[in-house]
């Protein structure tokens, strides 16, 4: 892999390698772009099959950061940081110590969090070494369980798209399939169901789809059939993915909006969407409500101030649609453009500010 090369193709600022050799760190810290602010991106803990495979998720994955914090309005940058070994039987304190020292070493560019394989007593860990993480113990002045806020995001979201589909952002009779039923889809349905909306769940876990069943009054079906079922909105939460050839010849809903990362298997799924007519609304911008969520613990959190900005979820996809509509792409590429112009009218901002200053240096 051209390092160098691969950075300078899609911009990246710095890729930081940390070792300890008595804990056993390995951990690669990738950060994207920092012109809204400090990077901020989880840190993963996975068996990569090798380090360059470590590498290209560690920059894939901070790259979606800075789109996934700009498109929130948020003014962080992105990063991310990956950790190779299995979370199962590689952890112990010493390691997020050293790591959590290395990211003290970055002076505040870059701030952590959880993400797959690592948890909120992994990051009490690091917060002994450093303040620049976020997702910690609510002891310690965090949020605690991010997986309601993100709900209540991907819930506003939906009713944003829905608005676009019918008129009227009002969920009541309408039905909803909403593939997987975890933590963050299940206070999802909850949501939905106090609004009125009828539901089709499916999960590999049948206590998961019991549950919903139970308290939400759910139609279950298997797997592999949810993609089928004549609903007005499908709403993935479980695996990405899910929109590819197989699956968008089955779809009958009118608005795609959902949980997952990654929904899309390829760029032109999206584009068929679009073509169909399908209002999708891009992953990346209705699931922020955890990002934006922790982002508040940088202030010191407030639960009531953190919501009031997780509701303007449904202004950004509506802003999304907008783009969409006015430049005639698919709503994927209108929530990258959103992005893409927010962080580019930031850069002529700045660019205009240093110039008045040396203009100014300059008639002295």
């Amino acid at each position: 892999m051209e390092i160098f090369k691969y950075m300078e193709q899609y911009d990246y600022e710095q890729l930081v390698f940390c070792q300890d050799e008595q804990s056993g760190l390995k951990a690669i810290i990738a950060i994207h772009d920092t012109t809204l602010g400090p990077a901020l991106g989880g840190t993963r803990m996975w068996t990569y099959e090798n380090e360059e495979a470590a590498i290209e998720d560690a920059l894939r994955l901070a790259k979606g950061m800075t789109y996934k914090n700009a498109a929130a309005g948020l003014n962080l940058g992105g990063g991310k940081t990956v950790i190779i070994g299995d979370p199962r039987k590689d952890k112990n304190e010493e390691m997020f110590r050293a790591f959590g020292r290395y990211i003290q070493g970055l002076n505040g560019r870059y701030i952590t969090a959880e993400d797959v394989g690592t948890t909120v007593e992994d990051m009490d860990i690091i917060h002994d070494e450093t303040d620049y993480v976020t997702g910690i113990s609510p002891a310690f002045g965090s949020s605690g369980n991010p997986s309601p806020v993100t709900a209540y995001g991907v819930y506003r979201g939906m009713k944003a798209a829905a608005k676009a589909a019918f008129g009227t952002d009002s969920l009541e009779g309408k039905t909803i399939a909403v593939q997987g039923v975890g933590n963050v889809a299940y206070n999802l349905c909850r949501h939905l169901h106090e609004e009125g909306a009828s539901l089709i769940v499916t999960d590999i876990n049948k206590q998961s789809v019991e549950r919903a069943v139970q308290d939400f009054g759910a139609r279950a079906v298997d797997p592999d059939e949810i993609y089928s079922q004549q609903c007005d909105i499908y709403a993935p939460c479980a695996l990405g993915a899910v929109i590819n050839d197989s699956t968008i010849t089955q779809l009958k809903a009118k608005v795609i909006a959902g949980a997952a990362n990654n929904q899309l298997k390829e760029a032109r799924h999206g584009d068929m969407i679009h073509e169909m007519g399908i209002v999708y609304a891009p992953d990346y911008v209705i699931n922020a409500g955890g990002v934006i969520n922790v982002a508040d613990e940088l202030y010191g959190y407030n639960a009531e101030r953190a919501l009031k900005k997780v509701e303007g979820i449904y202004g950004n996809i509506e802003r999304v649609l907008d783009i969409s509509a006015r430049d005639g792409i698919p709503t994927y590429l209108a929530a990258d453009r959103l992005a893409e112009e927010r962080i580019e009218r930031m850069r002529r901002s700045r660019s205009q500010f240093l110039q008045n200053g040396q203009s100014v240096l300059s008639r002295r």
